[in-house]
């Protein structure tokens, strides 16, 4: 009888713990959104990954020229994800390590380059949870 009731608990367990990420991520996502408003038109590409400890997610996107960017970093704490972009040669070219893990960054780009972003958890407030970024872009026509 014991056994019946652990093993039904498990299963209900099993089934709830999706729908909870998923409303967590629903959050995050709409958390992104709200700060993509316009001007800035978002990809659509939610970049986001589950981590632990000291692990560093990679996304790798390409910024082109002629556009003004917003990164937009998300977690379940307010300044919880540190991230970097560097160029295909990991040459740094932000992090918001450097202005108090900042949410969001602002940024022209010049000429078209292919970026890598890591992301990863501010080991002084949590270590575990997802991190979620977005990239919204408005045309520089536009703020002419």
């Amino acid at each position: 009888m014991k056994r019946s009731v652990v093993l039904f608990l498990l299963a209900v367990l099993a089934l709830v713990s999706p729908l909870k990420l998923n409303s967590q991520e629903d959050v995050l996502f709409s958390n992104c959104i709200n700060q993509l408003k316009s001007p800035f038109v978002a990809s659509g590409q939610p970049f986001r990954a589950f981590l632990t400890g000291t692990e560093v997610a990679e996304f790798h996107t390409t910024f082109f020229s002629g556009s003004m960017y917003r990164v937009v970093a998300s977690s379940h704490q307010d300044n919880n994800i540190l991230f970097s972009i560097y160029d295909k040669e990991r040459n740094l070219l932000f992090s918001n390590e450097h202005h108090e893990a900042a949410g969001t960054w602002d940024f022209k780009i010049e000429g078209s380059v292919e970026c890598i972003v890591e992301a990863r958890l501010n080991p002084e407030k949590s270590t575990s949870g997802i991190a979620m970024l977005m990239i919204g872009f408005k045309s520089l026509e536009e703020m002419n």
